[in-house]
């Protein structure tokens, strides 16, 4: 059980240290929702979190389909003499 304290102007909430390992809360920004049952405090997500990983995944060529791996090496330039 915990209780607001006085910080300058304002009033805070002391969370014990078990309860921010046990919620992952550590080094993390935290977000505020209020709730019709009192205060919600979770940690921000990253909108953009896995990106990377999903996208790293993404442009890995697919060996099981040769097809699209040879349009991805093909020149970019054709060097034969085009006739019109």
């Amino acid at each position: 059980m915990t209780s607001l304290i006085r910080i300058g102007n304002s009033q805070g909430v002391r969370i014990p240290k078990a309860i921010i390992e046990q919620a992952q809360l550590e080094d993390k920004e935290l977000e505020f929702k209020i709730t019709d049952d009192g205060l919600l405090i979770k940690p921000v997500k990253n909108p953009r979190e896995g990106w990377k990983a999903q996208f790293d995944k993404t442009i890995q060529p697919d060996e099981s389909n040769q097809t699209e791996q040879g349009w991805l090496d093909a020149p970019l330039v054709d060097t034969e003499d085009w006739e019109w």
